[in-house]
């Protein structure tokens, strides 16, 4: 068994006993204070039913940001968290402790989760497992401490008190964070710095929302009562809107770039899933080489249009292989790319990479340099079997000298060697 299913298998296994553990424990005890779990369980629900994301368009490789584990459905995490660290309600102290904290978030994610998985829509394992994970990582930081009275005693109910709660929020998301990257590392074999790097960048968009109204949720209640649950929510509720509507945008971008991609493919000027290929073996390497989440995007959106100068050529390159044409050629047809991207709408670094990966690559910036490697590696390997792989990748070493960056041909060869990227069947083994 690989090392990163093992990885895996013991994150949802966690999960899973810590979920039937929550269960049994909740009804062998009953259900303490089943208004507050009635409460926050239905806000849980509702956010998951109001969760955003959509099943990827068939052929279309996901874009770089869609790798880390963002959170769709923020109200719900919200509603878990503070549920989580919850002290009081109106003044009353609760005693529901870790183990029913768990049941109910476990009970309602799962209820309102339904819909979405009878479309095919629902959030992965993983995303589920962390969600598990990470609650009762809260419960557990909160609620002995505050059930024993330390809390109080120490903090009282003043802004000290609200900014324990935060600081255990961080921690929570930080716990989060070292747990997606952990998963995604398993499940693709990117480098473990550059994947967690990237969650806590992530950490800065919609996790703060999240941590700051799970924070104000516990404080309401706290003071009056469960009342304040739905005026809480409504701020966070917008902000899911209106990223679901961004998300839409982004959608339809990917939805172009995607289709002006298979133009060069359906005119026949490159091959089937070449600039599939592309994308993802160039994706790969730029997360090999440290790249930010979107500079990966731009990356991934410029490799999939990297031939798109081919449209205006009067006569195809042969088999729609640039990277044996003369020096000049190539450098025609990466402007002639450039100059059709620009005129898309695409954003412009997007075009500045196309246009420049025919470039010497001591003059190019990196993505450039990654494109052009990579789109040689594709030409020269093709669907010949493991022989052409290795003696493409022997051809980009000897060309580091002139042609290709030797870093770049290096990460290359790695992400190769552990099988390629996701959605690409490697040929090199070793």
């Amino acid at each position: 068994m690989r090392p990163g299913a093992v990885t895996v298998g013991a994150v949802h296994g966690a999960a899973l006993l810590l979920g039937l553990t929550a269960f049994g424990s909740t009804l062998w005890y009953g259900v303490v204070e089943p208004g507050n779990a009635l409460a926050f369980g239905t806000l849980v629900v509702l956010g998951e039913l109001a969760r955003w994301g959509a099943a990827p368009e068939m052929g279309v490789p996901p874009a770089a940001e869609d790798l880390r584990g963002s959170e769709p459905a923020p109200l719900a995490a919200a509603g878990c968290l503070a549920y989580a660290l919850l002290g009081a309600s109106a003044g009353t102290a609760t005693t529901h402790g870790v183990l029913q904290t768990v049941a109910v978030v476990v009970a309602a994610g799962l209820a309102g989760i339904v819909p979405h998985l009878a479309r095919g829509r629902g959030p992965t394992p993983d995303h589920l497992a962390r969600r598990v994970l990470t609650v009762a990582f809260a419960a557990l930081c909160f609620q002995p401490l505050y059930n024993s009275g330390a809390v109080i005693e120490h903090l009282g109910h003043g802004p000290p008190y609200a900014l324990f709660l935060l600081l255990l929020l961080v921690l929570t998301a930080l716990c989060d964070a070292v747990l997606a990257a952990l998963l995604l590392r398993a499940r693709t074999g990117f480098p473990y710095g550059p994947l967690l790097r990237d969650e806590l960048r992530a950490l800065l968009g919609i996790g703060s929302a999240v941590c700051a109204t799970g924070t104000v949720m516990a404080l309401g209640v706290a003071a009056a009562g469960l009342w304040a649950l739905p005026v809480l929510a409504v701020p966070l509720l917008l902000t899911q809107f209106s990223f679901r509507r961004y998300a839409a945008v982004r959608t339809v971008n990917r939805q172009t770039i995607a289709s002006l991609a298979r133009a060069t493919e359906i005119a026949g000027c490159t091959p089937p899933g070449h600039a599939r290929r592309v994308a993802l073996l160039s994706t790969a390497v730029g997360r090999e080489l440290g790249l930010s989440g979107a500079e990966l995007t731009v990356l991934e959106h410029a490799a999939l249009m990297h031939d798109i100068g081919q449209l205006s050529l009067v006569d195809p390159v042969q088999g729609g292989a640039t990277a044996t044409l003369p020096a000049d050629e190539q450098r025609r047809i990466a402007l002639l790319g450039g100059e059709v991207v620009r005129r898309t709408g695409v954003p412009t670094a997007v075009a500045v990479i196309v246009e420049r990966q025919a470039d010497p690559y001591r003059e190019q910036p990196l993505p450039a340099r990654i494109v052009r490697a990579v789109n040689a590696y594709d030409d020269l390997a093709g669907v010949e079997g493991p022989g052409a792989a290795l003696d493409a990748l022997e051809r980009l070493r000897l060309g580091t000298a002139r042609d290709y960056h030797p870093d770049v041909v290096e990460c290359l060869a790695r992400v190769l060697a552990r099988g390629g990227a996701p959605g690409v069947t490697s040929a090199v083994t070793g």
